[in-house]
């Protein structure tokens, strides 16, 4: 992982842990459901957003790699499982 995008994953990763210890505030002080589910929905979304980076990272560096040197059945099984991964969603 190219050391720019592990800077950007981890100051994302940061802002998500201080949403979720909001969220858990927000529950503990038994806030308005609407601005609960608000809240979960934004963590949700930064979540997506840092899987989103992973993929690409991956994509870009590690399934190129693998193709490049001839590990093609390495690099079908893992975009397949990260799509089964996804249709999880």
């Amino acid at each position: 992982m190219r050391e720019k995008v592990k800077h950007s994953l981890i100051r994302r990763l940061s802002i998500i842990e201080g949403q979720v210890r909001a969220l858990k505030q927000l529950v503990e002080r038994e806030v308005y459901c609407v601005d609960i589910l608000t809240q979960s929905a934004a963590v949700r979304e930064a979540i997506a957003a840092v899987e989103q980076e992973i993929l690409r990272n991956h994509l870009n560096e590690h399934v190129v790699e693998q193709m490049k040197t001839g590990r093609v059945q390495q690099a079908i099984r893992e975009m397949l499982t990260l799509y089964r991964l996804a249709r999880r969603r």
